[in-house]
């Protein structure tokens, strides 16, 4: 079921491990354009568009686009009292995480009487991406929301695709969570083209553009971001998961192989690797992994995601090079199953796991981190979703005369240099009296 690639003894680059392992570029670069002519479509023809892309593609039709609260009030009434106790502890948990991610403002003194002040702003309006395609997500409700709660947003947004089985609605659970945390503008709408209904407004369902665009989704959903990256801000793109684990013969098979499948339970094209330096651990996770993955409820789905070319068992020399393996492939989830684990060896991943008692399924739930991260290798330059997503630095300079003075000479200089006499003398001007 999962393939073994045997790298030792190869003095391989990043790039010959990269290629070892290939991600699913072909599927991205197909959605790209897909997600274009969706996008540009909504933009022209607004809810319309919507609408016969939800008869396309969600199998639904004359629903309400702008979920009616009462919708929201009923499905919080109806929900399960566990499933309400759980979301409340998540959010508990995620606005705690999150708080310590928004800086506290910084005044630096440059010289006596010039100062620069350093302020976080949030951003005014986001509108958040829920998937709801082939599993229900009320922990990116949470994901989403709360960081953009705690860093201050007035105006959050939340869309979800509309469901058949649910005559046209949002899922309830997707609902319930939504009114657990105050959130009332719903949209039944999916895919691309709620990002891009999202980036353009949609007048004709009262939806105004927002300022930044956050929330997983498939491939479509992450290619739309980059279609109207420029017009909104965007988090990551976070397509298809991927989990990375490095072990060495420390490790327990077993809870190595539950948690390759469990991430490749989410999507056929989830990615899910075992790097390991020891040949009896590689066997003995692909024995694991083949008796688990026949037995899980979403079987068929686990079994395409872990024949497929993304995943894979990596056999390495050593530890060492089983770290430059993480590094180079930047996985949206990393686990270390090591007797000496050194999460700092680890510069490029979305988020790490640390031990056998801190799955990746904590990270979804209850750990209190985030669990929208960047996919695709894009960890190497690009952060998780967090309350500094929703935050813009902005600075404040104040300078009196006798600063100015210290430094109008050099600026003086500078703008003659730069063939910008204009510049200086709006230093001078100031002195000229």
């Amino acid at each position: 079921m999962l393939r073994t690639i045997d790298l030792r003894g190869q003095a391989a680059g990043p790039d010959d491990l990269l290629a070892a392992v290939p991600r699913a570029a072909a599927a991205r670069d197909e959605a790209l354009a897909t997600a274009a002519a969706i996008v540009s479509d909504v933009a022209a023809r607004g809810d319309v568009a919507l609408r016969e892309q939800a008869a396309r593609f969600d199998g639904v039709e004359g629903h309400e686009i702008r979920v009616p609260r009462e919708y929201l009030i009923e499905a919080l009434a109806s929900l399960d009292a566990a499933v309400r106790a759980a979301l409340e502890e998540a959010i508990d948990r995620v606005r705690r995480a999150s708080a310590a991610q928004v800086p506290a403002p910084v005044v630096t003194e440059i010289a006596p009487g010039a100062r620069v002040e350093q302020h976080w702003r949030p951003v005014r309006r986001v509108g958040v991406y829920v998937p709801g395609g082939k599993a229900v997500y009320p922990s990116s409700v949470v994901m989403n929301v709360v960081p953009a709660q705690v860093a201050g947003v007035t105006e959050v947004a939340l869309a979800s695709p509309p469901q058949r089985e649910h005559g046209g609605r949002v899922h309830p659970v997707i609902l319930a969570a939504a009114e657990l945390l105050g959130i009332h503008e719903v949209y039944a709408m999916g895919g691309a083209g709620a990002i891009g209904a999202y980036a353009h407004g949609v007048p004709g369902i009262d939806l105004a553009r927002v300022d930044v665009i956050s929330g997983p989704g498939n491939n479509f959903v992450a290619l739309a971001k980059r279609v109207v990256a420029g017009m909104v801000g965007t988090d990551s793109e976070a397509g298809a998961t991927e989990i990375l684990i490095v072990a060495d013969d420390s490790a327990d098979p077993d809870l190595v192989a539950a948690d390759l499948v469990s991430q490749a339970e989410h999507d056929e094209q989830a990615a899910a690797v075992l790097v390991t330096p020891s040949e009896r651990l590689a066997n003995d996770v692909a024995d694991a992994v083949a008796r688990r993955a026949g037995t899980t409820r979403h079987a068929d789905r686990v079994a395409v995601a872990l024949a497929g070319p993304q995943s894979a068992i990596v056999l390495v020399d050593d530890l060492s090079a089983a770290t430059a393996f993480s590094n180079a492939y930047a996985p949206e989830h990393l686990e270390i199953h090591v007797a000496d684990p050194r999460p700092d060896d680890f510069v490029n991943a979305g988020a790490v796991f640390v031990g056998p008692w801190t799955p990746v399924s904590l990270g979804d739930y209850l750990a209190g981190s985030n669990h929208v991260l960047p996919t695709g290798g894009q960890a190497r330059y690009a952060s998780g979703l967090s309350a500094s997503t929703f935050l813009r630095p902005q600075q404040v300079i104040t300078y009196d005369r006798d600063a100015l003075a210290q430094v109008a000479d050099a600026i003086v200089t500078l703008s003659t240099a730069e063939a910008l006499p204009a510049h200086g003398e709006a230093v001078t001007a100031r002195f000229d009296a």
